[in-house]
Parts: structure tokens; C-alpha cells; sequence
């Protein structure tokens, strides 16, 4: 329980073992998918009532993970969810292999929200993004609320902690388009059938001095009525889209 807590609430105890929790039927079945092997698992007794829940278990179990079953007020003490959902996993914090030949990087700068966050890498994973960086001002990726959020996306797709020096020095000719409700340029002006990233700027303050300064290209999304701006997470799925719908196009 120890553990369990401390990797619910400190960065430090998952960097430091290497490990995270996941909470419920749905996540736990997407890291499995992924080929993930948790190193135990705790549930509650009527947990396994469900169809979903008694295959996830029976799942569980024949590949040898640890199933202990605990009362409703051990879960949630362990669970970092206002209703859990009854089951929870220790696993390896998920380490993907990095491409050497990205066509489509997504670079998040200053992200603060966990929940942002975890929403951006869900749709990065799902329009196809090859790779995200993460500079050193983002939340932390394995935070559990981004981990929610995400929905498994953290087992489908490399995540690589970064700083803008390495990234210009490591992909000098890759074009780098930043997000930007004031740039001139709208974001289906770009050609994301080439290789390409795209730069999102945090929440409140926006891409760092730094992000601009390794920009190609700002670009902007034109909105009606009068709108300024949308959130990071939102502006990343409708840019992200834009480049897979162009390049399922050829």
C-alpha cells in the first residue's frame, strides 16, 4: 500500500522505480493489449461480477500477475479516483523506442495540466504522431490524471523528455510549426504530407521563447464569433487531424 500510494501522488517514487498505476477495467485492458505485464494487481471481492471485470481478472491471472483482493476501503485509499472502479495495477512505466526517421513529432512546451496533457497524447496517437517531446516545463506525463486521460495512449505511442538545444541539434532540417492563436498563417496552409512537427505552447502563458525561436512557421486556427483561442488540447487534435487527413489523401 506503501508503494501503491507513492506512486499515486509522487513524480519522484515512479521515476525512481520505474513503475506507475493504472485504475480500471478499460486502461488496464488497453496496457495488456499494448503487451504489458503489471507486477500485481489489487481488487475489491465483488469486482469480478461484471463480464468485462471476471475477463480482466481471469486474464490477470494466467499470465501469473499477483491478484490480492482487498476490501473497498483498502481500494479506495489505494485508488486516486473519487468512485473506483474496483481494480488496480502496479506495471513498468511503458519506454517505447524512439523513431530515427520521424515524419510526424508533436513538441509540448509548458504544459501544466495532467489532464491536458494526457487528452493531447490520446489524440497524438490516435492522427497518427509518430513521437512527442516533452520539454522540461511539462507536467509529468505519468501523473495519474494524465494517465486517465490518455486512455493506454502512453503504450502506443514513444514519449521522450527533451530540451530545445537537443531537439535542434538532433532534427536540424525537420520544420517545427507552432500553434499560435495570433500567427497569420492557418494551420491547413501547411504541407503535413512532408515531415513536419508541431509545437503546442502551454495553457496560461502560452510556447516559451525558446519554442519560438526553433519555429519555422507560427500558424493559427481561424475561429468564428468572435472566439480567441482554444485550449491546448483541442488546438492539438484539430492541427493533428488536419495533417492525417491530408496524408491519408496522398
Amino acid at each position: 500500500m506503501k508503494l501503491v500510494r507513492a506512486l499515486q501522488t509522487q513524480g519522484k517514487a515512479r521515476r525512481a522505480t520505474g513503475q506507475i498505476v493504472l485504475e480500471g477495467v478499460r486502461l488496464l485492458s488497453e496496457a495488456l493489449a499494448a503487451g504489458a505485464r503489471p507486477h500485481f494487481a489489487l481488487h475489491t471481492l465483488p469486482f469480478a461480477q461484471s463480464a468485462a471485470a471476471a475477463d480482466l481478472l481471469t486474464e490477470l491471472q494466467a499470465q501469473g500477475v499477483p491478484c490480492l483482493p482487498v476490501t473497498d476501503s483498502v481500494m479506495a485509499h489505494a485508488a486516486q479516483t473519487q468512485t473506483p472502479q474496483g481494480i488496480l495495477a502496479v506495471l513498468p512505466m511503458p519506454v517505447l523506442p524512439f523513431p530515427n526517421a520521424p515524419s510526424l513529432l508533436l513538441a509540448l512546451d509548458g504544459l501544466a495540466e495532467a489532464g491536458n496533457l494526457g487528452t493531447v497524447l490520446r489524440s497524438a496517437a490516435a492522427a497518427g504522431v509518430e513521437g512527442v517531446l516533452l520539454l522540461p516545463n511539462c507536467v509529468d506525463p505519468f501523473n495519474p490524471k494524465a494517465l486517465r486521460a490518455a486512455m493506454g495512449a502512453h503504450f502506443r505511442i514513444p514519449i521522450q523528455h527533451s530540451t530545445w538545444p537537443q531537439i535542434a541539434a538532433e532534427w536540424p532540417d525537420l520544420p517545427f510549426y507552432l500553434a499560435d492563436p495570433a500567427a497569420e498563417m492557418p494551420y491547413d496552409a501547411v504541407d503535413w504530407r512532408r515531415p513536419a512537427a508541431l509545437i503546442i505552447g502551454g495553457e496560461a502563458h502560452g510556447a516559451s521563447a525558446a519554442a519560438r525561436q526553433q519555429a519555422a512557421q507560427a500558424i493559427a486556427i481561424p475561429m468564428a464569433n468572435a472566439a480567441e483561442s482554444l485550449n491546448a488540447a483541442a488546438a492539438a487534435a484539430v492541427i493533428l487531424f488536419e495533417a492525417q487527413r491530408q496524408r491519408r489523401r496522398g
